[in-house]
């Protein structure tokens, strides 16, 4: 199972639009690609000064499954949220492994 990691720091400002248009848009566009078998969304609770961040985290079979959803889907999902909170937001990617 491989773990697809989205952390993002988002302006305090708009912290709860953001979070509402992950939940209700985002997240579901996703899962919608039938690339991930399930998805969870964390919130840091060891926050730096002066940001609110998140974790959206989705789950995939396989590291080729994540490859054709970032080849396939990803650039027109990052751009809806970029194009919706420009200059807002910062978000870094991780690619883990699942062992257990």
């Amino acid at each position: 199972m491989i773990l697809y990691n989205v952390t993002s720091s988002i302006e305090p400002e708009i912290a709860d639009e953001w979070l509402a248009f992950m939940r209700d848009t985002h997240i579901p566009e996703v899962m919608a690609t039938g690339f991930f078998v399930r998805s969870q969304l964390c919130r840091l609770l060891d926050e730096e000064e002066g940001g609110v961040t998140y974790a959206a985290q989705y789950y995939c079979h396989s590291l080729e499954q994540l490859e054709e959803y970032q080849r396939v889907a990803a650039p027109g999902l990052r751009t809806d949220l970029e194009i919706r909170f420009p200059g807002q937001y910062v978000s870094f990617r991780t690619v883990l492994e699942v062992m257990e």
